[in-house]
């Protein structure tokens, strides 16, 4: 059966015309709202890299803390994408650390993986970060800050970092949340280069641990899983639909739709020692006799 030249080249117009609503439009829109917003007119060396408060004060919070940050990346790059990074403190410890990588000084030797003390919810040079996912605990989540030191150190990219299709700082947070799925994260369409897995692989579990991912070389792929739903990547920039709870997801934009529940989960103390329970927290006296 002959095919009529007519019908396949309506076909490839309403296909070029579906990529332009779903992957170009958005784009445009993103950046009209980043150079309207009166934000790109401070010099990105002098921009804020203070503390936005979001996170809870070391001192006073004894239990053990992991967060995860995203906040729009410097000058015409936040268009597009967002920097990702993980702050973590153990049970009694007075400050955090911040794990993420960096690519400052790669090209001239320097290690793109930074593990260091410092402000867990700063302004990313003015950038107000967004608190992807909390977890607070004892003892298990001590353990879960081992587990993420751990990976930052086998983390295969060390001196090696690309803006786009990766590896960069979102290549980095997605396979610390493959090593701790715990965390569940559902990384926001934003984070460009979290679809590039390690090592050439085309197929890998999907950060949240919650499904699968299908990519080639971070630029065309597929994820399916229950915490990030159905997600499509073409050449770095992510679109999809959440069904828990639901959002669609676009590109530059990110997320819209019904805010995402749970952001701070608490795991449940399994022991009692010295009087406190693993939360931190004093522990109920026993009943009287």
């Amino acid at each position: 059966m002959d095919t009529d030249p007519s019908q396949v080249r309506r076909g490839l117009r309403r296909t070029a015309a579906a990529i332009a609503v779903v992957f170009c439009l958005p784009l445009g829109w993103a950046a009209a709202a980043r150079y309207t917003d009166g934000s790109q007119a401070v010099d990105w060396r002098s921009a804020r890299r203070d503390s936005s408060g979001l996170a809870p004060d070391p001192v006073r919070t004894r239990e053990a803390v992991i967060q995860v940050y995203a906040a729009r990346t410097v000058r015409w790059r936040g268009v597009f994408g967002v920097h990702t990074w993980v702050a973590a403190k153990r049970r009694d410890e007075h400050g955090y650390t911040r794990l993420e990588v960096i690519g400052f000084g790669v090209s001239r030797g320097r290690e793109a993986v930074r593990v260091r003390n410092g402000v867990p919810d700063g302004y990313w040079f003015g950038s107000r970060p967004t608190l992807l996912r909390e977890l607070r605990g004892g003892a298990e989540v001590d353990r879960l800050v081992d587990r993420l030191h751990a990976a930052a150190r086998d983390y295969p990219y060390n001196g090696e970092y690309r803006v786009w299709p990766g590896p960069n700082s979102n290549t980095f947070v997605a396979y610390l949340a493959r090593a701790v799925p715990e965390l569940s994260l559902d990384l926001p369409p934003t984070a460009i280069g979290k679809d590039y897995l390690p090592d050439g692989a085309v197929a890998a579990v999907s950060p949240s641990g919650s499904g699968v991912q299908l990519s080639l070389g971070g630029l065309l792929g597929v994820t399916l899983a229950l915490e990030e739903g159905v997600e499509l990547n073409l050449l770095g920039l992510t679109a999809g639909i959440d069904l828990t709870p639901p959002a669609i997801k676009l590109p530059g934009i990110g997320r819209l739709g019904f805010p995402e529940h749970d952001t701070t989960r608490r795991l449940a103390p399994t022991s009692d020692v010295d009087g406190l329970t693993e939360t931190g927290l004093p522990s109920a006296p026993a009943p009287a006799r």
